[in-house]
């Protein structure tokens, strides 16, 4: 049997008596034509590693092996054993690993051997933003990241200064990488819909990715910053050093967070970090 042969998704998903589950954020992509779009958009090259978290029945991963890549999927709800066990039996050899396991505890350097690897999912809802941070500012780094999130975080993410959306999330993401929203998914194309829509973000590392300590450092002033984010400054960042910080980073006290741009962020942590040496 090959990939051409299998059955259609909703048919497989009714043989094993499947239904998505709530607890786990589940919400099933079956619509081919959607999943090779977005496999197209993370435009890996065939026989690329390829990571894909939370691959439920298969449907991103028939498109991802179709593309050519050699996906390890690691699933934390062994109902889809089955299925993804029969989608790695007519996968070329060698081109599907399972790893039923949670992706929040994955060594995704241990999976993938050592070597570089894209990250391309449709992340559960309840755990898309804590993979992203993992992935941002872990050792680990990926080779690029194609990925699907509720449209409003995806939002967040690629987020400029000066509007409501951005956060902390649109620093720490833009500080590690560029960060661009590649696709929007309506809340029909998935089963069962949910509540709201989606949003493929794409986001490349940047060359010079700030060393984990600087990450370290932006997100503990992002997190006191964006927590008071209507408060000036020299009131959210009054407990890490207030005005000297600030005029230390070339910054207005009287600034508000969303108006500062990634850059000052960064000089901001730098800033933190020279104080507390």
């Amino acid at each position: 049997m090959s990939l051409a042969d299998l059955p259609p998704l909703r048919q497989a998903l009714a043989a094993h008596g499947l239904m998505a589950k709530k607890a786990f954020g589940q919400h099933f992509l079956l619509d081919l034509n959607v999943t090779r779009k977005i496999a197209r958009l993370a435009a890996f090259a065939p026989g690329a590693r390829v990571i894909e978290v939370g691959p439920g029945p298969g449907g991103l991963t028939r498109a991802l092996l179709e593309a050519g890549a050699h996906v390890i999927a690691i699933e934390k709800d062994a109902r889809f054993r089955p299925l993804l066990e029969a989608l790695a039996a007519a996968a070329p050899p060698g081109a599907l690993t399972l790893v039923f396991a949670d992706a929040l505890q994955a060594d995704e350097a241990r999976l993938a051997g050592g070597e570089p690897a894209h990250v391309v999912s449709n992340l559960p809802y309840n755990v898309g933003t804590p993979l992203l941070i993992k992935w941002l500012t872990g050792a680990w780094r990926p080779a690029a990241m194609t990925l699907m999130f509720q449209k409003e975080v995806a939002q967040r993410i690629a987020a400029a200064p000066g509007g409501g959306a951005y956060g902390r999330l649109a620093v720490i993401a833009q500080a590690a990488c560029r960060a661009e929203a590649v696709m929007d998914v309506p809340a029909r194309a998935f089963t069962p819909p949910p509540k709201v829509d989606s949003a493929v973000v794409r986001l490349t590392p940047r060359a010079e990715r700030p060393s984990a300590e600087r990450l370290s450092a932006l997100q503990t002033l992002t997190a006191a910053a964006f927590g008071q984010r209507r408060k000036m400054l020299r009131q959210s960042l009054k407990l890490l050093g207030g005005e000297p910080l600030i005029a230390a980073a070339g910054l207005d006290p009287r600034a508000r967070a969303e108006t500062v741009d990634v850059a000052g962020f960064l000089r901001l942590a730098d800033a933190w970090r020279a104080g507390r040496a």
